[in-house]
């Protein structure tokens, strides 16, 4: 089971909800690009949160110190991002890979991260605020996607309940609703488990993908 996971924006809780995946399909973990490294990176959180073995974490294409969009980043920094490097996939059969922001984030000038996805061709699970402003950003990432032909596995809530905004994301969108992850304090492997284990099923997560993928 080879899944992406993007979001709606950036910082909405795609890494926490990466770790907590990971950990229950006890899959691998890319992130293809990360841009900014004055703070722990993504792979870092993931590792720590997730308590994945150095085996399970595969080495980013691109390490970018700049926190910024990866195109500028890599521009800042005379890097040339080559959309030929992240098109090969780790051979890892159970994988999760996290993109940047949100779906229509750059990768160079010419291409964008659902341009990638396409590329990839394999289903997609876009992290979704509860909060105001998610039915517009979640039904335009999903609309961003299908038009490229990203199969959508679903949408993953995170934040406080609020049932209204999921159910209509869910019948517009017409997408499965996959759970929702409250926000966690503390934030510890053992609280994400266990949070991640009540929100969301992952054989029905798995029944998804089998649709998609057969």
């Amino acid at each position: 089971m080879r899944v992406i996971v993007t979001g709606t924006d950036t910082g909405v809780g795609k890494t926490i909800f990466c770790a907590g995946l990971a950990r229950s399909l006890g899959a691998a973990y890319w992130k293809p690009i990360q841009s900014g490294l004055l703070e722990e990176t993504d792979t870092e959180v993931v590792q720590r949160l997730a308590e994945l073995p150095a085996a399970k974490l595969i080495a980013e294409a691109y390490r970018l110190r700049t926190p910024a969009s990866p195109h500028w980043a890599a521009e800042i920094e005379n890097v040339l991002v080559e959309p030929d490097v992240l098109s090969s996939l780790p051979p890892e059969e159970c994988l999760v890979i996290e993109g940047a922001g949100g779906a229509l984030v750059p990768v160079t000038r010419h291409m964008l991260y659902a341009d990638m996805f396409a590329r990839w061709s394999i289903p997609a699970i876009v992290c979704a605020r509860t909060s105001l402003g998610t039915i517009n950003h979640t039904l335009m990432t999903l609309e961003a996607l299908r038009i490229r032909r990203v199969p959508v596995l679903g949408v993953a809530f995170i934040g406080d309940e609020h049932l209204e905004n999921a159910r209509i994301i869910e019948a517009l969108g017409n997408v499965p609703n996959l759970g929702r992850l409250p926000w966690l304090s503390p934030l510890t492997p053992d609280s994400l488990q266990s949070a991640f284990g009540r929100s969301f099923s992952v054989s029905s997560i798995r029944q998804h993908y089998d649709a998609l993928t057969r």
